[in-house]
């Protein structure tokens, strides 16, 4: 008799963002006309930016000419992409060589992709509040799963615990969905901790394009030792507003070795078996991302979610409510007024003010008592979503 993978039967009855959308589609039925602000999922609200949608272009006429016409690319990535993405490291002073990067649909994908690597024996740890498909990709594999306290005395930042050892260990700086970001020390201790116990860091840097301030790492790979201990998974969602185009790059270094096996030649044998490649169009759209102009054009988007992340922390100033995010990162994680619950706070924002964000609790039960609003919505629908929150909570008591 067939029989199903079993361990669907553990994850949570509806993902996070189901349950969002369900909720705010149950009101707009109920309340036909009305407009939602939208602070929760993170999906950007600026177009592409002109050098990427111009390469675009000239790839898809490269597909109607028989002499620039583009087939099957190679499952790892098209080596122009590769250089370009290693050249982008090498300018940050990151030496990588382009066989060390591999191209992907998106970062989501290669998260739960990755866990190919790694025997089901192994165990995993979280750092809760966690991205719900760290835990879920997990569960779905059958694979021991161990969660490290994320909380407020520590800003979200926790230190590595000898107690809670695990041979894969998921960091995200800047995190989602807490928007707190290690520095240099802090992530260095989680590198030699990594090294000391044969642990993997899997490196989710997503939002590292949002880091500013001098001493913030925004790669795995600015610490010593990490190329003996982690993989870096990086997306252009966030970066360069590819949520709906979909690309993103994952880096395995030479040096990552285990019982005698090179995860990287291992993740080369796995894409070459699994994978067909990411289309020539969206590889050139993405390399158009890399060059002089599309960094400075990816710039001016990032500038606005930027904005909108200080918007909103004057309105959380305002009120005495405390946060952390925003600040190197599109997210901030704040505390419920009035000592309301996630789901609580996320109702009366819908009904009262139809604004919607993330309850905390979604992300793990760390997350309870805390919700998550995003800085990619449309500027003035953030000033408005801003105005609104204080036009509520003016008066009230706050934590």
């Amino acid at each position: 008799m067939m029989i199903p993978n079993l361990h669907y039967k553990e994850l949570e009855t509806s993902y996070l963002f189901t349950r969002i959308a369900e909720k705010t589609a149950a009101y707009l039925a109920a309340h036909p006309g009305q407009r939602l602000l939208h602070l929760g999922i993170g999906d950007v609200s600026l177009p592409l930016c002109g050098a990427v949608i111009r390469a675009l272009h000239e790839a898809v006429d490269d597909q109607g000419n028989k002499d620039r016409f583009q087939g099957y690319q190679p499952e790892c990535g098209a080596p122009f992409l590769r250089e370009a993405i290693a050249a982008h490291y090498r300018d940050r002073g990151i030496v990588l060589s382009p066989e060390e990067v591999f191209v992907s649909s998106g970062a989501s994908d290669e998260l739960g992709d990755l866990l190919d690597l790694f025997d089901r024996s192994n165990t995993a740890l979280v750092l809760e509040p966690a991205y719900p498909a760290y835990v879920d990709a997990n569960v779905m594999s059958g694979r021991t799963l161990r969660r490290l306290s994320a909380g407020r005395e520590s800003g979200f930042l926790p230190m590595p615990d000898k107690g809670v050892c695990a041979d894969l260990i998921y960091l995200c700086s800047p995190n989602n969905p807490t928007g707190a970001v290690f520095d240099r020390p802090g992530l260095q201790r989680w590198v030699d901790f990594a090294n000391e116990n044969g642990s993997i860091l899997l490196f989710d840097a997503a939002y590292e394009a949002f880091v500013q301030a001098p001493g913030i790492p925004r790669s795995i790979f600015e610490l010593e030792g990490a190329r003996t201990c982690a993989i870096e998974i990086c997306s252009l969602s966030k970066t360069a507003g590819f949520t709906g185009t979909r690309l993103g790059y994952t880096v395995i270094p030479g040096e990552l070795n285990r019982c005698g096996m090179n995860l990287r030649e291992m993740w080369v044998r796995n894409r070459t078996t699994k994978t067909n490649g990411v289309s020539y169009i969206l590889q050139r759209g993405a390399a158009a991302v890399f060059t002089p102009e599309g960094q400075e054009q990816i710039q001016e988007s990032l500038s606005v979610y930027r904005k909108n992340a200080r918007v909103l922390m004057g309105a959380l100033d305002s009120l005495g409510i405390w946060y952390c995010g925003g600040r190197n990162a599109p997210y901030l994680w704040l505390a419920c007024p009035d000592g309301m619950d996630s789901w609580t706070f996320f109702d009366r924002l819908l009904t009262e003010i139809q604004v919607v964000g993330t309850p905390g609790v979604g992300f793990g039960a760390e997350g309870e008592g805390y919700f998550r609003l995003s800085s990619f919505g449309d500027p003035a629908d953030t000033e408005e979503a801003a105005r609104r929150l204080v036009t509520l909570f003016t008066g009230r008591s706050a934590t």
